[in-house]
């Protein structure tokens, strides 16, 4: 499907646009294609069309396609993880976006030792405070994440949120400068088993502006795939 592709190109303009206009390396920011409701073999054009990171919203959404994609790609969860998920979900995703509690936390950390291996996970911060979505209130990011330091299989690679939808992405710049601002300031701690690598946020409707914030990780579906049908 040639729009797919050229879909990709535009979206890669534009990050570059908006990495260059607020000085930085287009280079530096990663793209996650997300996959919710698209086939594998649509999901297989993007890839080929260069695509090396993936985000899926649910385990067993997942589970269903990720043995059917040829390519080097690399999966994300990037949706809300259930507990009675986790161990799929570690044996699926290389970094888990979507670590949301400590309860979860816990269940992460007793199946990671057990998998005896260590888990790369961002915490998820409810940026907006809406009762619809899921995440740490931003107030209690840097206590949620020392806690969750204290968790040895865990690592925590950065942050990431779903900002609040508006019609003009220029409406949601101070949610995303928020989100840097908490993300510069844990990196400044130091913590143990903590590294402040990654900061995912911006999707298909405001990316350019969450980029010129400081986003060095964006989650794109529609902009790639087209509007989804979720009555399949």
């Amino acid at each position: 499907m040639l729009f797919i592709k050229e879909n990709i190109a535009n979206i890669e303009s534009r990050i570059k646009t908006a990495a260059e206009k607020s000085g930085r390396n287009f280079k530096d920011i990663s793209l996650v294609a997300v996959t919710k409701t698209i086939s594998p073999e649509i999901i297989q054009e993007a890839v080929d069309a260069g695509i090396t990171l993936l985000g899926e919203n649910k385990v067993q959404e997942a589970r269903g396609k990720i043995d059917k994609i040829k390519g080097d790609v690399e999966w994300h969860l990037i949706g809300h993880l259930q507990r009675n998920k986790v161990k799929i979900a570690l044996e699926l995703f290389s970094l888990i976006q979507s670590l949301d509690s400590f309860a979860l936390a816990e269940e992460i950390q007793k199946r990671a030792r057990q998998m005896q291996k260590n888990v790369d996970v961002l915490v998820q911060i409810n940026i907006g405070l809406e009762k619809t979505k899921y995440g740490i209130n931003p107030a209690d990011a840097e206590s949620f994440i020392e806690s969750v330091a204290s968790l040895e299989n865990l690592n925590v690679k950065g942050l990431m949120a779903i900002a609040p939808f508006k019609e003009n992405p220029e409406d949601v710049r101070p949610y995303f400068r928020e989100m840097r601002s908490i993300f510069e300031r844990i990196k400044q701690e130091s913590i143990k088993n903590v590294e402040m690598k990654y900061l995912s946020m911006g999707m298909s409707n405001d990316f350019e502006v969450a980029i010129e914030e400081g986003s060095n990780m964006v989650r794109i579906g529609t902009a790639i795939f087209g509007a989804r049908d979720y009555s399949k």
